[in-house]
């Protein structure tokens, strides 16, 4: 690989080393972080505004066994990995490997691990890697890069928002790295958000490791950042959100009560009569029968329901996502009334998404068509 260029000015200096705060290392040009010192006991960066409750039981934690050190070379996804067994060291020349499916494998060569945390939930691990700068995965399921975040935050949020008029409360579900908040708070008109994260620790690390995700979102007055289980913050709700982001890990996982009908209802509760829904649902090639339940228990719970696909790098594969609502179409908006609101709302300096894109990212290919069938059947 070429050498990596120097730190840009655009980000700004580094913080500087004080009482409770951290020091950056930035490993790669992505901004992948590594802390230089270990944070006080008793800091809580997020005590002011996150209230604390918890309905799930956490996982059983003898499931897997515990992180090691020296790190372990690779990690599996959906599978086990020879290499993460044998508690190989740390290597450049170790691929990261995951399996989406039974018959498919890819991985990101050169990679090496920076932390792994067996949390009350689940297990977080980072990775860095020449590819893609420094991720992370959970339970060894890939969730965000610094690399390429952008892609899928941006077709996650901006679609939805951008078809709702005139947008003012947000809910993510799921959401700890930032990145979707992040994404909203571009809406000028956005007046408060709420991100109901289950794990503190993806915060804590995602923050670490990966602080250019969230950027300064969780500082943000308008952001209130609620740790605890998503099911039970909407129970409790006594709010109406325009827009809500699913963005959680898969159906196969401790988020699947949420990607159900009867969960669905339960949300419209807390929705505004115009509101809009997204969330990721997976390989069309890997998980075909998953985004077919997952498209069926939309369309039986809203009157909209259009799926969007793009190719993320760190998932291996074209992701499909879904936008829902009971009365905004987001294939109807037209690309001058996306370019007016864009500008309206002082919408700049995304890297994926614009108005000329938008249809195209709801027309999906013949081979897509094709390959799940009725699936992605507008």
């Amino acid at each position: 690989m070429a050498p990596l260029p120097a730190r840009s000015a655009s980000r700004g200096p580094r913080p500087a080393a004080s009482a409770g705060k951290w020091m950056w290392h930035h490993i790669a040009d992505f901004g992948c972080a590594r802390p230089s010192r270990m944070r006080p006991q008793n800091a809580q960066p997020y005590a002011r505004r996150t209230p604390r409750f918890f309905a799930r039981k956490p996982r059983n934690s003898v499931t897997q066994p515990p992180c090691t050190s020296p790190y372990n070379a690779a990690v599996a996804y959906f599978s086990d990995s020879a290499a993460a067994q044998s508690g190989a060291p740390e290597s450049v020349n170790t691929p990261l490997l995951f399996h989406p499916a039974a018959d498919a494998v890819y991985g990101f060569p050169g990679a090496h691990r920076l932390a792994c945390v067996d949390s009350a939930w689940q297990r977080i691990e980072v990775w860095n890697t020449p590819q893609l700068g420094c991720l992370f995965t959970l339970d060894g399921r890939p969730m965000t890069s610094a690399g390429d975040e952008f892609i899928y935050h941006e077709c996650m949020t901006h679609p939805a928002a951008l078809t709702h008029p005139a947008p003012r409360a947000a809910l993510v579900l799921g959401g700890g790295d930032g990145g979707a908040a992040r994404q909203l708070l571009g809406h000028r008109g956005i007046e408060r958000i709420v991100v109901a994260e289950l794990d503190p620790d993806v915060v804590r690390l995602t923050g670490d490791y990966l602080p250019q995700v969230r950027g300064s979102a969780f500082d943000d007055p308008r952001v209130q950042l609620v740790i605890g289980d998503a099911a039970a913050f909407v129970a409790r709700a006594q709010e109406r959100f325009d827009l809500v982001v699913f963005d959680l890990t898969p159906p196969d996982s401790p988020a699947a009560g949420l990607y159900t009908p009867d969960f669905y209802a339960r949300l419209k509760r807390v929705m505004t009569d115009d509101a809009l829904i997204s969330l990721h649902l997976g390989s069309p090639w890997h998980h075909a029968s998953r985004v077919g339940a997952l498209l069926d228990g939309l369309r039986a719970s809203f009157a909209v329901v259009r799926p969007l696909a793009a190719y993320v790098p760190l998932y291996g594969s074209l992701w499909l996502m879904a936008i829902a609502s009971d009365r905004l179409d987001p294939v109807a908006i037209d690309a001058a009334t996306l370019r007016a609101r864009l500008d309206e709302r002082g919408i700049g300096g995304l890297r994926l998404y614009d108005a000329d894109l938008h249809a195209a990212l709801f027309a999906t290919a013949l081979s897509i068509r094709n390959k799940p069938g009725r699936f992605v059947d507008p």
